[in-house]
């Protein structure tokens, strides 16, 4: 892959000017041959080979970016759904399997592990109803790992049985991790087709169509994005604003894909995707919301929001598109409320509501990310909120999923705190009318007739 000279002065300006870096790189690891009957012998080997894989993963990763000046925030690794690999054992309980996933990532050094999962869109195994079961006390128990549960898609619909089932389990982790406001559950996503190759947390996982080992690299520039809309002035038509969009997600996939293929020759692995998900921190100038209101938006939230968002993620996947025959994962724009400081202080002043949110979702690259509620909202409204967003995804054959955390003992309008890149937000209110009979019904929501595409 030829990059000009050109080409990396203008790549570094965007690293030094508008914060452009490489997210993560994920290693995809395939833990089938761990499989066994004996569950401390299964943990035991799960630990054994994450450490033997990925054992050079961060060492090369922070080889290959003082090498090319490309900031690589993260260092990340994705197993297979451990509700597949734990299937033979003969216990109920997978939290020790999560332990040793989290003294794995503990003992490389690496940011999160993810793959703590199950798919579960037409029905449940003894083995997904284990798993998600042990959810909650594996999150309560870990800083590193992250969860996951599939449960719905196009062809097959929406398991409602599993949907009750995770509002649940939702509300026991935020109640186990009070005392970090229910942190706990910003390491669990609920997915409508959930992808196989998505670098990104807490959502990754190895998929069945991924090979031994693989790595995948999510790359990042809301800054780049933002400082280039805003340099074009507002009398510029949208036209013209989503072909410069292309053009710069165009110039940070390429450099993307060449730390990707870097990191993956020394690593002695086979490369995978890029997936340009613009995904902004807390940190000033790293905003999505940013992006939006450069475009001519007063404020995030505000009529014309669903479509500024609509026009900044297909350009975002058309530039990456031109630029790599690898793309992969999610590839858009991600609004996570708490993880984006001008996202979060629009849903503190009422500018940005859950409704508006949930519309805007129908547009952008996942789902309701990272929205806070509070505390006392029963599971059968979040499981509401998971079967709506679920719906959204399965009619559009698009991936969405939910991020929720119902903070104990808070209420709408608190303020609670995570740190990091999980930044922090308001409690937003949701809306108080119940669904519970509706989500008691279980059973499954049809797939809809375009899942008929055969």
């Amino acid at each position: 892959m030829a990059i000009s000279s050109e080409e990396i002065f203008e790549t570094l300006g965007m690293i030094h000017a508008q914060k452009l870096d490489i997210r993560t790189v994920t290693m995809g690891i395939d833990l089938h041959p761990c499989a066994g009957p004996d569950i401390r012998r299964v943990a035991r080997q799960v630990y054994e080979k994450i450490m033997r894989q990925a054992e050079r993963l961060v060492p090369v990763a922070e080889e290959v970016s003082q090498e090319y000046g490309i900031p690589i925030v993260n260092k990340r690794v994705a197993v297979t759904p451990v509700a597949w690999m734990a299937a033979a054992c003969d216990t109920q309980d997978y939290t020790m399997i999560a332990l040793e996933m989290d003294r794995a990532a503990r003992d490389l050094g690496i940011d999160f592990i993810g793959g703590f999962s199950a798919v579960v869109q037409k029905d449940m195994t003894a083995a997904s109803r284990n798993l998600i079961a042990s959810i909650p006390r594996a999150l309560a128990q870990t800083t590193r790992l992250c969860a996951s549960v599939n449960i719905g898609t196009t062809k097959a619909g929406i398991n409602m049985d599993a949907v009750a089932l995770l509002g649940q389990m939702i509300k026991e982790a935020a109640d186990l991790t009070a005392d970090s406001d229910g942190g706990a559950c910003a390491r669990l996503v609920v997915f409508c087709n959930a992808v196989e190759d998505n670098p990104f947390m807490a959502g990754a996982f190895c998929g069945a169509g991924e090979g031994d080992g693989a790595l995948s690299v999510g790359i990042s520039g809301p800054g780049t994005i933002r400082a280039v809309v805003q340099g074009m002035g507002r009398d510029v038509d949208l036209q013209t604003v989503a072909e410069e969009i292309k053009r710069v997600a165009f110039k940070i996939t390429r450099a993307g894909e060449l730390v990707g293929r870097k990191c993956a020759a020394r690593l002695g692995v086979p490369f995978n995707i890029v997936d340009l998900s613009l995904a902004p921190t807390p940190a000033p100038g790293d905003s999505v919301a940013d992006i939006l209101e450069a475009m001519g938006l007063d404020k995030v939230g505000c009529p014309g929001t669903t479509a500024a968002l609509a026009l900044l993620n297909d350009a975002v996947k058309r530039g990456g598109a031109m630029a790599t025959s690898h793309a992969g994962g999610m590839s858009g724009a991600f609004i996570p409320v708490s993880e984006d400081a001008t996202m979060a202080r629009r849903a503190a002043e009422g500018a940005l509501t859950l409704e508006k949110l949930e519309a805007m979702t129908a547009v952008c690259s996942v789902g309701l990310d990272m929205v806070i509620v509070p505390g006392d909202t029963p599971a059968e409204t979040l499981s509401g909120i998971i079967a709506d967003e679920a719906a959204i995804g399965m009619i559009n054959k698009k991936t969405t999923a939910v991020r929720i955390i119902p903070a104990p003992g808070k209420q709408a309008g608190d303020h609670v705190e995570f740190g990091g890149l999980l930044g922090g937000g308001p409690v937003m209110p949701v809306n108080r009318h119940s669904c519970a009979v509706f989500i008691r019904r279980g059973g499954r929501v049809p797939a809809p007739l375009q899942g008929l595409s055969n």
